[in-house]
């Protein structure tokens, strides 16, 4: 079982930028990829970022790419997403979620555990 608990959410003008963080407990975090995902109000949950167990792979949805940069730091079982220049479409609740996947992978159904996700509002 891994527990998975998001950070760092909140209301930004757009152009402007936040840094979620995801801390996991519980089994070994270094064990599995991890990944991000919204979901807008009435719009299903969409992939955002993947990163290998490593870090030495990430994979990033277009709409993010060269805005977003996914990150983790196994020594504090600690996944992170740097977001920069904030559009009012990126609004939404983000969630951290692992996979047993060495890879990262974007399907939703390779994720077995999720977070309770933390709120993303951009103003325009």
């Amino acid at each position: 079982q891994v527990q998975l608990v998001e950070s760092g959410g909140g209301l930004v003008q757009a152009g402007g930028s936040l840094r979620l963080s995801c801390a996991a407990s519980g089994r070994t975090f270094s064990s599995y990829a991890m990944g991000w995902f919204r979901q807008a109000p009435g719009a299903e949950r969409e992939f955002v970022a993947a990163i290998s167990w490593s870090g030495g792979n990430a994979y990033y949805a277009d709409s993010v790419k060269g805005r977003f940069t996914i990150s983790r730091d196994n020594a504090k079982n600690t996944l992170y997403l740097q977001m920069n220049s904030l559009k009012p479409e990126d609004t939404a609740v983000y969630y951290c979620a692992a996979s047993p996947h060495v890879q990262p992978t974007p399907t939703p159904h390779s994720y077995v555990y999720w977070g309770q996700g933390t709120q993303v509002t951009v103003s325009s």
